[in-house]
This record gives structure tokens, sequence and C-alpha cells, in this order.
């Protein structure tokens, strides 16, 4: 019998349940995946909440990102074989010991790359890969900032960016934060609980300010990220763990220097096979040659999702947080 956490109704941690379940065999194109790591993501709460609508309705079950081995094939999949190892940041479903997937979703984890790692690195990896190679394309010398530089988003962009020669300001909320961010690539390091990040921001730049900001904080720390660009800067918003945006006239682009600004999601990078093969394998081969390290500084066990929940959304939690069935 599999294992799984459910969401009968949305709400806070408390709402969610490990209950036993039935996952039957997979149809023309699925795969039965037995899990042995699951990541846990800021994604994870805006769901279980409410805030963003689950697709199936409910009840329904959180997380979009895993690892495992391939128990079974349905008919028509080609792409993976029973006994290979596999990972995926994909439809939610994640929180489970055993489930049913579309293996267009799966990407065979490298022999160099364990399963705790995969896991803990698709999705905020990916996320990595796309902010810094696709949707701003950093190069050598840019002023690159990013808030929460001590998260799992955090930690992977400062160290790519570092590898791309990029110079990268990281704001965090307390001195242990600040120094695990150093240790990850960051060079200049703000403390946004006793400094203001804009006026910082100025000064490390000698009042240049950065090509690109990524802003995965939202309401808290908005407008100011806009005020940290250059003139035809873009401010990349990819989350909002601090609460949405406000709406605003986008004639302030203009009135701070012709920015640009995009909200960008993984799942547009990564709408077809070949978009996702090449994000995810760019990014993987980075954690295979060590360029990327990962940080998994948090475990719980499946029945501890709750758990998990309350420490990330209380920001008790630091680099990657694994769920293991």
């Amino acid at each position: 019998m599999s294992q799984a956490i459910f969401v009968n109704q949305t709400g806070g941690a408390q709402v969610l349940h490990l209950q036993d379940c039935e996952v039957g065999a997979p149809g023309r194109g699925e795969v039965l995946l037995k899990h042995t790591a699951i990541g846990v993501n800021y994604i994870d709460t805006y769901f279980r909440s409410g805030l963003y609508p689950s697709p199936n309705g409910l009840p329904f079950t959180p997380g979009n990102e895993a690892a495992g081995v391939v128990l079974a094939v349905g008919e028509g999949v080609e792409d993976v074989a029973v006994g290979q190892r596999v990972a995926y940041a994909g439809p939610l479903g994640a929180y489970s010991s055993e489930r049913l997937i579309e293996a267009r979703h799966l990407v065979a984890i490298p022999d160099r790359v364990s399963d705790e790692q995969a896991a803990a690195v698709m999705l905020k990896g990916m996320t990595a890969q796309y902010l810094l190679r696709q949707t701003y394309k950093v190069q050598q010398d840019d002023w690159v900032l990013f808030h929460a530089a001590a998260g799992g988003v955090g930690l992977l962009l400062g160290q790519w960016a570092a590898s791309l020669g990029a110079n990268v300001i990281g704001t965090v909320s307390n001195p242990a934060k600040a120094e695990l961010a150093r240790q990850h690539g960051y060079a200049h390091i703000i403390n946004y609980s006793e400094e203001d990040f804009v006026a910082r921001t100025a000064e490390i730049t000698g009042g240049a300010k950065c090509h690109v900001v990524y802003d995965g904080v939202g309401a808290a720390t908005f407008p100011g990220s806009l005020d940290c660009l250059r003139p035809r800067g873009m401010f990349v918003s990819f989350g909002q763990s601090s609460g949405p945006l406000p709406s605003f006239d986008l004639g302030l682009l203009a009135q701070k220097g012709s920015l640009f600004a995009t909200r960008p999601s993984l799942f547009a990078y990564t709408a077809t096979r070949e978009a996702l093969l090449a994000c995810a394998g760019e990014m993987l081969e980075k954690v295979a040659d060590s360029t990327l390290q990962i940080c998994i500084n948090q475990r719980f066990k499946l029945a501890e999702a709750s758990q998990a929940h309350v420490a990330l959304e209380g920001r008790q939690t630091t680099g990657a947080t694994l769920l293991l069935p």
C-alpha cells in the first residue's frame, strides 16, 4: 500500500494529512515511480493555502518535485526504462511514496548526482537556469541583485552567477544567512533587517546600480527592487513569499529609467520536451561537475510534511528541504 499527503481543504499547514492510497498500473505514456526523495518548495504552500488553485480540484496531493526509481512503464514509453533513476519538476503529486506520472516529465539522473541532490535541485536548479541563462542572460562583470540569497534558489544562483564572472549582491535577514550566502558565491551581502537595501546597492555599485534584480520576495521588496536598477535594467519577479506585488502603472518603469519587467515561471520555460531536457541537462551537469554545491539542510519524513511547511513559512530553513518516504 502506498502513502501520500492529501489536502482535503485548503488552509494552513495543519491541512496536510498522510493517507494510504492505491496507485494502480501505468497507462499509455505513463510511468509508475517509487520516490526516494521529495523536494519541498515555497510554491507548495501556495497550492496548500489556496493562493494557487489546484488544477485537479480537491482533494489533491501537493508537491512538484522528486526523484525515484521507475517500477513499471506503460504502453508507448520509450524515453525511460524500468530500474532507471529519474527526477522531475512537474505536475502536482510528489508528496507520495509512489505515483503515476507521464514519462515526458522525467529526466535521467546522471551517475555523479545522487537521488537526494536531484530531488533538492530540480525545481530550484531549473529556476536558477532559466533566470540566469534565459530570462536575463547574465554576462561577465554584470551586477546582479538577488533577494533571499540564503534560500534554495538563492544559494544555487549565487554559485552559478559567480562562475559566470558576475558581481553578485544578495539580501538576507540575519548574520547566519549572510555567512551562508557568502559561502555560495555572493561577493556582497546586505542584511535588510539592519540596512536599507536600495541605498546599500547604490553604494556597492558605485552609483551605477544593477543590470538585473531577481525578486522572489514580492510585496516587501517592491518598489525598492526597481530603485536598484540602472537605466534599461531588468526587474525579474518570480515569486511572492512576502505577498503579491501591488498593482502598478507601467509608467513607473519609464519614470525609473525605461526598465524592463517580467513575471516568468519555470513551466513556461520547460513547456516542451526539448526545452525541459536542455534546461535540466545544463543544470544537472553543473551539479555533476561541482559548479553547484547542493545544500540540503532540512530532512523530514513524508508524514512530517506539515512540520516542513511550518519551518519553510516561518523562514526557519536555509538551502533545500526534503521529504523522505
